[in-house]
């Protein structure tokens, strides 16, 4: 079966596509067959208009006065968002953070398989985490495609951030998931998503100091 064709989908839109996989998940699982725009807003605090129009760039429209087929919108929504399929990865760095993700089994219900991880510590490397075999950072180039691996998560020092990256890069990564306070840049053909915990935590302390 061919992959539907979609037209350039904004970045914040994309972002809000997973809640809404998320609040018609849970509706499937409670036997509901149609929800409107307003019954999904009225759970997640995003307007009507605003989840009609993110919708519309994947091509699904609801009926008039019925709304939209919740089994269909799942289905729509993971198409797009590719969670359905399986993604390779490596663990860059598999202290208390890197650990913990390669021990996340939600993750790989969203599409993200942890093959293996990476690392310079004698005492963890040739060892397992979760069945994941954990090998020497020098030996990402040699790996990699064998592993099946095209994107890395980088849970290392910040200090050793750069370093890692250009490493990655060299070895035939395409994508990086950065949970490091260090933002990057590097070839344009390299797909990177910026996760800092640190960053969330400025922000969720102002808010509550605001208020």
């Amino acid at each position: 079966m061919e992959t539907p064709r979609y037209p350039y989908v904004p970045e914040p839109a994309i972002r809000r596509l997973p809640w809404y996989l998320a609040c018609v998940q849970r509706l499937r699982a409670q036997g509901v067959e149609y929800v409107s725009s307003t019954a999904i807003s009225q759970q997640l605090n995003v307007d009507a208009s605003q989840i009609a129009k993110d919708l519309s760039y994947l091509n699904i429209k609801g009926k008039t006065r019925i709304g939209y087929e919740v089994a269909q919108l799942e289905q729509g929504l993971n198409d797009f968002l590719g969670f359905h399929k399986c993604h390779n990865a490596v663990m860059m760095g598999v202290g208390s953070l890197g650990k913990a993700l390669i021990m996340d089994s939600g993750l790989s219900r969203y599409g993200l398989d942890i093959v293996a991880g990476f690392d310079v510590n004698p005492e963890l490397i040739g060892t397992e985490i979760a069945g994941t075999p954990v090998y020497d950072i020098s030996e990402l180039a040699a790996r990699r495609e064998s592993l099946g691996a095209e994107i890395a998560v980088l849970a290392v020092p910040v200090e050793y951030a750069a370093e890692v990256t250009e490493l990655c890069v060299a070895a035939g990564i395409k994508a990086l998931w950065n949970f490091t306070p260090f933002h990057f840049k590097t070839s344009p053909e390299i797909t990177i998503e910026n996760t800092s915990i640190y960053a969330h935590l400025a922000v969720m302390y102002n808010r509550m100091e605001q208020r």
